[in-house]
């Protein structure tokens, strides 16, 4: 399924969310099960699959490492479920080093370190973001594997933050 066809948006990267969800709302008011309440047993069951998709198609599109996965897929390139890790040796030092941080963080209580933290992966974040959508428009397959290693960043990075959340979580309770 090609969740930008289905809302009828360009297969980009940079996606207008006020669009998207104009278009998620006009979908769902088209498809939804309740229009046919009247319906056939087929026409009622075709109407909630469809409404599955709509819904799933915009949460992909609108949380943008799911977006990433998808115009990947879209170019035959699924890391969705994969245990493929990144190649790159001076990220996977960094990654060993803001391992190292959290473990301080969480042993030390600091706060301020915590908060530091998380705009150096605020500002990592940022900086492979903004590379993706050159990556992701590229048809040259040596392009489109270094936007699945920036992507796959992405997940760790989103883990990473995950983890830093929940420390300080713990710190003001």
């Amino acid at each position: 399924m090609n969740y930008f066809e289905l809302f009828d948006l360009p297969a980009t990267f940079d996606v207008d969310v006020a669009e998207l969800s104009t278009r998620y709302r006009e979908l769902q008011k088209a498809t939804h099960p309740d229009r046919f309440a009247n319906a056939s047993e087929q026409q009622k069951m075709l109407a909630v699959s469809r409404t599955a998709q709509i819904n799933d198609g915009f949460q992909t599109l609108k949380e943008p490492i799911r977006r990433a996965e998808h115009l990947l897929e879209l170019k035959g390139v699924d890391i969705k479920n994969e245990t493929q890790t990144v190649k790159d040796t001076s990220f996977l030092m960094q990654q060993m080093e803001w391992r190292e941080a959290l473990e301080d963080i969480s042993h030390s209580r600091d706060a301020d370190a915590a908060d530091e933290l998380e705009q150096t992966f605020k500002q990592y974040r940022a900086s492979i973001t903004e590379q993706l959508p050159h990556l992701l428009a590229s048809d040259d397959a040596s392009v489109i594997e270094n936007a699945a290693d920036h992507v796959r960043k992405l997940k760790f990075m989103a883990k990473l933050q995950d983890e830093l959340v929940r420390i300080q979580d713990a710190l003001f309770e």
